[in-house]
């Protein structure tokens, strides 16, 4: 039975459906702060929050069980996404959710400052009738500067369309052709749209390079009387230079949904003249809360329950059809990376080659699964797909990966490369079958082994009487062999060869010292990997 936590206020029908999922029980704790939100934590599977509760890295370190938030919303800054990482957890959010009530949200908001409604308003309030002082302008035939031209810009620039509007839009993973398709005239940097906009909204998360977005030097470039929304996070504009912008006419109007620091309530900005500013409404309707709800939960049980990953803000997708295609080559390469780990230890760099048809699918999980295997052993945290890359890169292990479209001996393949400060070693593997992991050639030496229980490798001349010595020397120790294969340099005979058998159980080291000494042997050592169809937890499902 898989437990969830509900750490924010949630739409009723999300908790509908907690309550009617098969192998899913559920508390709704909210409220929760320090160490009760991180001891709560740690007795649940999966949790869901919203913008409320910050989970952040003194929360979220050293949590073994937990494996998935989902954020019932697009914004996840309450969510510190290296720290669920490294602690191995998903981080998810709904994206689609909210995107009309958050695009009806700036439009209304635009709307407001061309029409002067809140001052309008409050005249009638306070008994003045002042229809001269509350001259507006129309919006059509204006200009519109899009900055983002995600699910929500893209919501915007179709009813300022429909408002007969001309729409700028900047987003550098736009083509021209789809933004003309659409009715963008596409720039290539935000400076570009300035000097030509009436009115500019944002629609991007707040990062490094978005951060006050429209500052002083992108002020003085603007029309005189331009007019600037902002639903989407805190922070992009700057605030001080929103001031300033409206004390010297500059700026008509400014119109904010969303802060630096929530809640807010004291700002310079509220109560100048030309300003609408509402408490972060824009997905504050019962349709979007619903919609949140219904996709949150939808998202975690899915990925509880199957291992679908979708919307993460943190690795990879992994959606079932793509999960059951590749389940044979992320059991190979997460036991890829364990063989490798037991051949040589004190790994410097990693190289990863994809070969054949494995190439169409997204080799990025496979890669994880890899990186997975590799560090299992060598860490006391559990390692999976969504922390291994990071835990390589923390700990200066370089990794590169590789496709290649040609098929060579087998119709799809991986080949992992693992570089010392003293040698290079390197391991092919394959899938037979559905899901029967195999090596296949190993520095070198082509063969066909089994990659799963105890394994014997040992390299030697190819001469006669190896085999038969070492599983002479198995039995007087009561070892079992159960597979054997041997590969050849370059199918040489007489030359070097190496062997490896899959045994029973492990070997004692009297046995493998016995091994060693045999004269044609020049190195043995065994390496553990899980037994066949034995999966980690988070290829299971």
């Amino acid at each position: 039975m898989h437990k969830v936590i509900v750490l924010d206020d949630l739409a009723q029908e999300g908790l509908d459906l907690l309550a009617a999922a098969e192998g899913i029980e559920y508390e709704i704790c909210t409220g929760l702060k320090g160490d009760d939100l991180r001891n709560r934590l740690m007795e649940f599977d999966g949790a869901i929050c919203r913008s409320g509760v910050k989970l952040m890295p003194d929360i979220l370190e050293g949590n073994s069980r937990l494996k998935a938030v989902v954020r019932a919303g697009v914004g996840t800054d309450n969510i510190d996404k290296p720290a669920a990482t490294r602690a191995g957890i998903v981080v998810m959010n709904t994206p689609a959710g909210n995107t009309l009530s958050t695009a009806e949200q700036a439009i209304t908001l635009m709307m407001g400052l061309s029409r002067n409604l809140a001052p309008a308003y409050q005249s009638l309030c306070e008994g003045r009738w002042d229809r001269k002082k509350y001259m507006g302008t129309q919006v059509a035939g204006k200009t519109l500067g899009v900055i983002g031209l995600g699910r929500i810009g893209l919501a915007v620039v179709a009813r300022a369309l429909a408002l007969e509007m001309k729409i700028l839009g900047y987003d550098p993973f736009m083509s021209k052709e789809r933004a003309q398709e659409l009715g963008i005239e596409l720039v290539e940097t935000v400076d570009e749209m300035l000097p030509e906009v009436d009115y500019v909204t944002v629609h991007t998360p707040l990062t490094n390079e978005t951060r006050n977005l429209i500052d002083m030097p992108q002020l003085e470039k603007m029309k005189t009387g331009v007019r600037l929304i902002n639903c989407a996070r805190g922070g992009i504009y700057n605030e001080a230079a929103m001031v300033e912008g409206l004390k010297s006419g500059k700026i008509a109007g400014v119109a904010l949904d969303v802060y630096e620091e929530e809640p807010c309530t004291d700002s310079p900005l509220f109560g100048m003249p030309g300003v609408v500013c509402t408490p972060h409404l824009g997905a504050s309707t019962e349709e979007a809360q619903t919609q949140v709800a219904v996709e949150a939960v939808g998202l975690l049980t899915d990925f509880l329950t199957t291992g679908t990953i979708r919307h993460a803000v943190n690795v990879a997708p992994l959606d079932p059809k793509t999960l059951e295609s590749l389940r044979g080559y992320l059991d190979v390469a997460y036991r890829l990376g364990m063989f490798m780990a037991g051949v040589q230890s004190g790994a410097k760099s990693c190289r990863l080659i994809y070969r054949g048809k494995i190439t169409e699918s997204d080799t990025k999980v496979l890669t994880a699964a890899f990186s997975a295997g590799l560090l299992q052993q060598a860490l006391s945290a559990e390692v999976n797909l969504v922390n291994a890359e990071m835990m390589l890169q923390e700990r200066g292990i370089a990794l590169a990966t590789e496709s290649r479209s040609d098929m060579g001996a087998f119709s799809s393949s991986m080949t992992a490369e693992i570089t010392t400060d003293q040698t290079t070693h390197r391991a092919t593997g394959t899938v037979f079958g559905q899901s029967m992991p195999r090596l296949v050639a190993l520095d070198g030496y082509r063969m066909e082994a089994y990659l799963d229980g105890c394994l014997l490798i040992f390299t030697h001349e190819d001469v006669p009487g190896i085999i038969g010595g070492v599983g002479t020397i198995c039995g007087q120790h009561g070892v079992n062999i159960g597979q054997m294969a041997v590969g050849r340099a370059e199918e040489q005979p007489r030359g070097h060869a190496i062997g490896i058998l899959n045994l029973d159980a492990e070997p004692s080291s009297e046995a493998l010292e016995d091994i060693r000494q045999m004269a044609a042997i020049s190195s043995a050592k065994v390496i553990q990997l899980p037994q066949a169809g034995d999966l980690p937890s988070w290829l299971q499902g």
